[in-house]
């Protein structure tokens, strides 16, 4: 019998395995995969790894939040490395690229050289941003700012659209949808990277050893290739989670890190989970995936970049993710050299994709997809590659090997419906249904992850807390600080 049993292995599961082995409970985590990790897993290929979800965080500075999460878990003893702070994201539209610097006054003082009409509506923005910085989760100013639309806010607040559209520019932390996305996930996906923003020497599997260490030394476990088929509840209570290779594991609270669909899927006869709310659940929306492609280069031919390019052939940035024709915009991220030259092997490139590009193939395995699916591959490979290209002339020479994937890959190996790369889809105008609470109709049944109020790596770890301090009873922003 266990205190707790987590089922997913995702930076949430981990988090919340991490507090509460620190707490004493006695954690399981059980993984459907070989290995944990969920978007946090990196693949190997001809001898370097590759990251999966993991690019860059911000909020590590000295003072931020994320950082005392981290200093408590023992993550700030990776090898972090600061990014430029003179312009950690360089927003490329059209022939015109605008830096985003480190500080809030200098982001300001960057961005009115190009904008002296807009300065104090800059102002302005970076104050709503602290403001962000500084509300707890769940309180009633969070919901106040989630029931705010951000593409009207910034409407409202600046009048050069060329602004705005910089300004949004480096939000592929989050589903860019003009009718619907929250001012709070736009701010919050954006304001802790403009105090601080760093990548890892290495892939995100140093996190996620970190945190399986961890759990081990406290006394927990993690079992891998053990995936949970059925939640049993009894008496109003779960009691037990059945995993398809036939072990059963007891516990006393269950905390689920997957999507809450397949959650309450697991879970076949309930006393507790009525018919409205389970209908509730599963017609949520997901948001949009990514298409990646993963360049190794050459050794030798491309200096490191401590910044990421993101490209637009014109200021559409809020269309982006609609589009199902062409690649209109790339994120360029470079991984830090760890060979210790100035140049750099490994680059990924990022779009948006949409679901309906692959759902035909859903129902196929991967490698066994077919012609036409590596063709659409091929094609937005090129076009990604071609956008890269306006910043960093001649790429395609110096590519030595690349591998792509879509949505699709994310739905097989993570089980995420629609591939999405950003959970839930979080509406302004219905907070009621596309907000979903760490707490359960079933009592002992806690939810955590990126489906819930927040995504990306500060938004989970706050949401781990915010699980862990409904479990423990403590409140969220006490939970490191008691300690």
């Amino acid at each position: 019998m266990f205190d707790v049993v987590i089922i997913g292995s995702g930076l949430g599961g981990l988090i919340c395995g991490a507090l509460l082995a620190k707490e004493g409970k006695h954690v399981l985590v059980l993984e459907r995969h070989v290995q944990p990790g969920g978007c946090m897993q990196d693949y190997k290929r001809k001898g370097l790894s590759y990251d999966t979800g993991l690019h860059y965080i911000g909020g590590l500075g000295e003072g931020q939040r994320l950082r005392r999460v981290f200093d408590y878990l023992g993550l700030m003893q990776l090898p972090w490395v600061r990014m430029d702070a003179e312009g950690f994201d360089r927003v490329t539209i059209g022939q015109e690229t605008f830096r985003f610097a480190e500080g809030y006054d200098q982001f300001v003082d960057t961005l009115a050289e190009r904008f002296p009409e807009e300065r104090q509506a800059l102002l302005q923005y970076v104050t709503m941003l602290k403001q962000v910085e500084e509300v707890s989760v769940d309180s009633q100013d969070m919901f106040r700012l989630f029931g705010q639309n951000a593409f009207d806010y910034l409407n409202e607040t600046f009048h050069d659209s060329l602004l705005l559209n910089v300004l949004s520019g480096a939000s592929w932390k989050m589903e860019l949808r003009r009718e619907s996305l929250p001012l709070f996930t736009f701010a919050h996906g954006n304001s802790s990277f403009i105090g601080s923003s760093w990548r890892l020497r290495g892939s995100g599997k140093l996190l996620v050893e970190t945190l399986a260490d961890s759990i081990r030394n406290a006394g927990g476990e993690i079992v891998c290739q053990a995936e949970v088929e059925e939640l049993v509840e009894k008496n109003g209570l779960l009691t037990a989670a059945r995993c398809k290779n036939g072990e059963t594991y007891e516990g006393s609270v269950f905390i689920s890190d997957i999507h809450p669909v397949q959650t309450f899927s697991m879970v076949k006869e309930s006393s507790m989970l009525k018919n409205l709310f389970r209908r509730r659940i599963n017609s949520v929306e997901n948001t949009v995936g990514m298409f990646t492609v993963s360049l190794m280069l050459k050794p030798g031919v491309l200096r490191y970049f401590n910044h990421n390019k993101y490209i637009y052939l014109k200021p559409n940035v809020w269309t982006v993710a609609e589009e199902t024709e062409h690649v209109g915009g790339v994120m360029v991220s470079a991984r830090v050299p760890e060979d210790g030259s100035d140049f750099v092997r490994q680059i990924d490139l990022l779009t948006p994709m949409q679901w309906s590009l692959c759902k035909q193939w859903e129902n196929t395995h991967i490698g066994h997809r077919g012609e036409d699916y590596e063709k659409l591959k091929a094609r937005m490979a090129e076009e990604c590659i071609c956008l890269a290209e306006k910043e960093i002339p001649g790429l395609r020479q110096m590519i030595e090997n690349s591998y792509s994937s879509t949505p699709l890959t994310w739905h097989d190996y993570t089980m995420t419906p629609d591939g999405s790369a950003y959970g839930v889809r979080k509406d302004s105008r219905n907070l009621m249904m596309t907000m979903i609470s760490p707490k359960t109709p079933i009592p002992n049944l806690l939810l955590t992850g990126q489906n819930l109020m927040l995504h990306g790596v500060e938004g989970v770890t706050m949401t781990a807390l915010k699980t862990c301090g409904e479990l423990l009873g403590v409140k969220t922003e006490n939970l490191i600080d008691k300690n």
